[in-house]
């Protein structure tokens, strides 16, 4: 996917002491601050989708030089600025730190002497003894961020390092003993989105599995934690943009399985809301292919819970419905009744709802529902970005476009929406 090709560079001491002996090389530990300041990753695939998302939560200004990129590259969009050509050593002019992420040895070797020529300390991917920097295993736990370097050991800086997290976690540092492998797929619900609302069983399995199937909407900080010797197969389905069809999606897991491997197919959200989680169930029952699930914190009632609006409330509403707004009201193929829904006193929670909101709004408006609805739409939910915008029924397709609201994002329609903000309505 890196098919970079400029002019091989001359080979060049990997280290200041010009140490032949890589074993002998010890590292100086030290954190990075690298909010506002510019990281160049040069290459596309597995690992740079591995590093990106944590040098976003860093804050740093991230640019992506690659002719092609993986899906979940792509879909970070407007967080990151994506070069889509070949390495060019300007490059790194200005930068700050740097990633040789190639599967060429050729251009990791012209990044990581371009990054010695502007004394920019470069993590070369395929050869850790020729970059000048090296990438911890890293978790982080109420606001302490453990970091762990072995001797290029992936698992045992990951083993070590989870070790300590959970050790913090629970109140003692001390490493639970290993599961015994067996083969197999788990289906891991991620959660909203923050890589601290993940399940403790839930980042076990991710960190137990050798090969994660990860969605683009699953935490994808976690995925820097994997070890390196983790395979990573990306299952992104961006909207209107590229999409792994289910049925591809099912046989991976089931032939990754049936090869002896430890499946963690790794979602956002639950798995059974929305997430087809079931179609995986049966694919491997007909396979006969031992199957496990892990839940995970739903969206349509943790993201309004952690915007601080409750789905319901005492005295105000007895019951919330959720829909799926992927299809509008009257498609050919959508099987909700949107007459019955607006007969609904309840609390109507909107999932994938954003590009047909309007239309929704519409229909439930013709069908009787009061135009003062209040409405929440929580965008980037239990995220950094995270924001809440107010609306009625009757405004929220002005709010939507004015707003420049995007997935992803959930709708929330009900007088919870006013218990939350009184003065707003």
């Amino acid at each position: 996917m890196d098919e970079n090709t400029p002019a091989p560079a001359p080979s060049y001491p990997a280290h200041p002491a010009g140490s032949a002996d890589a074993d002998l090389l010890t590292p100086y530990p030290v954190g990075l601050l690298l909010r506002g300041r510019r990281v160049v990753v040069v290459g596309g695939g597995h690992v740079a989708q591995r590093r990106v998302p944590t040098l976003i939560a860093a804050g740093a200004e991230v640019v992506v030089v690659s002719p092609e990129v993986t899906p979940a590259i792509e879909g970070l969009g407007e967080e990151i600025t994506w070069l889509r050509r070949p390495f060019e050593e300007p490059d790194l002019d200005g930068a700050w730190y740097a990633i040789a992420a190639t599967d060429s040895a050729v251009v990791n070797e012209a990044v990581t002497r371009a990054a010695e020529e502007r004394r920019i300390f470069c993590v070369r991917s395929d050869d850790a003894s020729h970059g000048t920097a090296w990438t911890p295993a890293v978790g982080r736990h109420d606001g302490v961020t453990v970091a762990v370097l072995s001797n290029r050991e992936p698992r045992r800086s990951a083993a070590l390092r989870d070790a300590v997290v959970e050790g913090m976690r629970e109140g003692r540092i001390a490493a639970r003993t290993s599961a015994t492998h067996t083969p197999g797929v788990t289906l891991v619900g991620g959660g909203p989105g923050d890589p601290e609302l993940i399940t403790v069983a839930g980042r076990k399995a991710l960190m137990e599995a050798d090969v994660v199937v990860a969605d683009r909407l699953a935490p994808r900080e976690l995925l820097a934690e994997l070890p390196a010797d983790v395979e990573l197969i990306d299952v992104a389905k961006l909207p209107r943009g590229r999409s792994a069809a289910q049925e591809e999606i099912n046989r991976v897991i089931v032939e990754q399985a049936l090869a002896g491997k430890r499946v963690a197919r790794f979602k956002g959200g639950d798995n059974f809301v929305f997430g087809r989680g079931y179609e995986e169930i049966i694919a491997c029952r007909e396979a006969g292919v031992p199957v496990t699930v892990i839940p995970g914190l739903t969206s349509p009632v943790s993201v309004p819970g952690l915007a601080g609006v409750p789905v319901t409330h005492r005295g105000v509403t007895h019951e919330f419905t959720v829909i799926s707004g992927h299809l509008p009201p009257g498609h050919p193929e959508s099987l909700t009744n949107w007459t019955a829904v607006a007969q609904l006193r309840g609390t109507l929670v909107l999932m994938m709802a954003v590009e047909n909101a309007p239309a929704i709004a519409s229909a439930l408006l013709v069908a009787g529902r009061d135009p003062g609805v209040p409405v929440a739409v929580i965008c980037d939910g239990s995220m950094p970005t995270e924001r809440t915008v107010l609306a009625t029924l009757g405004t929220l397709a002005d709010v939507l476009d004015r707003e420049a609201v995007r997935p992803p994002a959930i709708i929330v329609v009900g007088e919870v929406v006013r218990v939350a903000h009184p003065d707003a309505f």
